[in-house]
């Protein structure tokens, strides 16, 4: 591929700032903003332009956001870069996602009036900074032009805040570390060194004390802030709170803007199904250009090769900049870059390489770009693996005995680690991205040896036969359990883990985490209702995993783990019955999980024909390079 067949905008101004412009909400609320200009001599140059804004809650005068702003402006765009309302300079109180939508609306369309705009407004933004622009296009502002909204959510509610219906922790944890820099406590010096010695090692008593209680930490101190974090802990059923635009932009697909969008996430961040389902819904939705791009990453780390413990290739990564300036130029500026013959979906599938420890000290897991029309492949076969008496997973139900089923005690207070996975926001305590399922104390809280997770008496291992070729699962991954408790609620776990044979490197084999996710059973029949269960008695469950794009190498096996907790990543279920996040006692459950010809349990993998295995091209170059890919 030519270097010259793209052009895209060079660098070609220097760049005016004029900062903490304040722009009006409609409830007369100002929002702080900078404005970089494109410039000469410091004077911003006559004419207009295109207008990128992105809206944070991270301080629009960070390093990091300058350096972004004054990217855009050199290249002949002007970049907003805009405090959400409550936090640094912008004036009102920060409630966490749900209320963004009404005031990105009014900034995109003040922009969108002013004498240097061209009436174009693009918007831009991770995490936060991603979910707050989907909700300000459920408003539909006329100047919206087009959107790149990367690690953001569908509905916080299904698979973000909560999943299942279990509480993902880390946005408690997430709490505290915004309290540390809020405006309350820059106004009260004691209150922000209180804040700032709790972050990260004075944290760690309170996360072992969750649930939270109203008025007993620090939180107290910063009312708005608390509130919150209660009510995303008590509020548990699907209900008017959780479809507030800001949480559940999946409500409002028809209002939403028909403006070209690229959804861009990764494989082991915390927002891989909201990502899909973005693109999955505005798709079907509506006229205008929607792009999936899916990569190796963790939470925001486009920019490196690896997602925990484990390393994906030079290819892996992306450069960001050039990647958003490729898709603002052709949307904004009808240039021919690389994003002109983008097709719809772009993914990495994981696991062509020769499985070495690197110099870093990580698993050389390799991997490669892809390409499709659509999500899910069209070649995907999906195929039942099912859990069988002896600690089996094969494609054939092997127990006829009605009677086959596993038991384990799940005890409350002493919960399975998290180790790894799809998480974000809340590290050091969680270690989000792809480990060998075994403890270390030192890394991950909860881990108090340095055992496999399955040596534990509450954890079961369900795997395949060493495999005798390689086998690619690509795509959602749902499953379905036949149980049973001694409580009336309980919650469900189940870890999808690639096994690693032994080698002179790892002499034990290593257990890497693909994707996983848990169900309160209380929610088994909708997410609008509780329903507790008669113990005793068998219930089907089902619930979808993360999906992902993995190769299970030849001699390696898939193997699932299924457990009651994985903490501190979600609340614990205290098996009462009694009120999430209120009540405070606990009791152990007897759990049971049946595995046979009456009850089947089994995970339905997306498996893709052997042909579609293909080695990368070498030819290719990382997205966002000037060839692309």
């Amino acid at each position: 591929m030519s270097r010259n067949k793209y052009k895209g905008s060079a660098q070609s101004y220097g760049v005016y700032c004029d900062s903490d412009v304040m722009i009006p909400a409609r409830d007369s609320i100002n929002l702080a903003t900078d404005l970089y200009f494109p410039a000469f001599n410091e004077t911003p140059v006559s004419g207009k332009f295109p207008v990128i804004l992105e809206r944070t809650p991270y301080d629009k005068a960070s390093q990091q956001n300058v350096a972004k702003a004054k990217f855009f402006a050199r290249r002949g765009y002007i970049c907003a870069i805009q405090d959400v309302r409550g936090r640094f300079k912008s004036e009102g109180e920060w409630y966490p996602f749900a209320k963004e939508a009404h005031d990105g609306y009014d900034t995109v369309e003040w922009l969108g009036i002013q004498s240097w705009s061209d009436g174009q407004v693009g918007t831009m933004g991770d995490s936060y900074a991603g979910s707050d622009q989907s909700a300000l296009a459920t408003l539909n502002p006329s100047h919206l032009s087009t959107m790149i909204v990367a690690v953001g959510a569908s509905n916080y509610f299904h698979s973000s805040m909560r999943q299942n219906g279990a509480l993902e922790q880390r946005f408690l944890i997430y709490t505290f570390r915004m309290a540390a820099n809020s405006k309350e406590a820059e106004a009260n010096p004691a209150l922000k060194k209180r804040l700032r010695e709790l972050w990260p090692d004075g944290l760690r008593e309170i996360i072992e004390s969750f649930p939270l209680r109203k008025g007993s930490t620090i939180l107290k101190e910063l009312p708005n802030y608390e509130q919150w974090a209660i009510d995303i802990l008590t509020n548990v059923t699907y209900d008017e709170y959780w479809k507030q635009r800001g949480y559940a932009i999946n409500e409002y697909i028809e209002e939403h803007a028909d403006v070209p969008s690229l959804y861009l996430g990764g494989w082991y961040d915390t927002y891989p199904r909201n990502t899909i389902q973005n693109f999955l819904d505005f798709s079907a939705a509506k006229h205008a250009d929607q792009k999936l791009l899916m990569g190796p990453w963790t939470h925001g780390q486009y920019e490196v090769t690896y997602a925990g413990d484990s390393d994906f290739g030079t290819e892996s990564h992306i450069n960001y900049n050039d990647l958003k300036l490729s898709w603002f130029d052709h949307y904004l500026k009808n240039m021919n870059t690389e994003i002109a013959d983008w097709p719809k979906v772009r993914f990495f599938t994981i696991g062509t390489g020769d499985g070495h420890i690197n110099y870093d000290g990580r698993l050389n897991r390799g991997g490669y770009w892809r390409t499709a029309a659509d999500w899910p492949l069209k070649s995907t076969e999906y195929k039942e693996y099912y859990l069988n008496r002896n600690g089996s997973l094969t494609t054939e139900l092997l127990d006829l005995d009605t009677d086959s089923c596993s038991k384990y005690t799940f005890n409350p207070r002493y919960p399975v680690p998290t180790i790894g996975g799809s998480l974000s926001a809340a590290e050091p305590w969680l270690c989000p991205g792809a480990f060998d399922q075994r403890g270390d104390p030192k890394r991950f809280i909860g881990s108090d040896n340095n055992l496999p997770l399955n040596s534990r008496d509450d954890v079961l291992t369900f795997q395949t036969e060493e495999l005798d070729i390689d086998l690619e699962i690509t795509g959602p991954i749902k499953v379905r359990l036949w149980i049973s408790s001694s409580a009336k609620d309980t919650d469900f776990t189940v870890k999808l883990i690639d096994w690693f044979p032994a080698t002179d490197e790892y002499v034990d084999g290593m257990a890497i985490n693909i994707t996983d996710s848990i169900i309160r059973t209380r929610f088994r029949n909708g997410w609008d209702n509780e329903e507790l269960m008669v113990p005793g008695t068998p219930y089907l469950i089902e619930f979808k995993l993360f999906p992902t794009s993995n190769i299970f190498k030849e001699n390696h096996r898939i193997r699932i783990d299924v457990s009651s907790s994985n903490w501190p990543r979600f609340d614990v279920n205290p098996n009462t019955g009694g009120k999430i996040g209120i009540d405070k006692s606990s009791m152990c459950a007897e759990q049971t999980v049946y595995h046979n010809q009456d009850k089947p349990s089994c995970i339905v993998l997306p498996i893709q024909p052997s042909r579609h295995l293909i080695l990368p091209d070498p030819s290719m170059g990382y997205i966002g390079s000037p060839t692309g890919i």
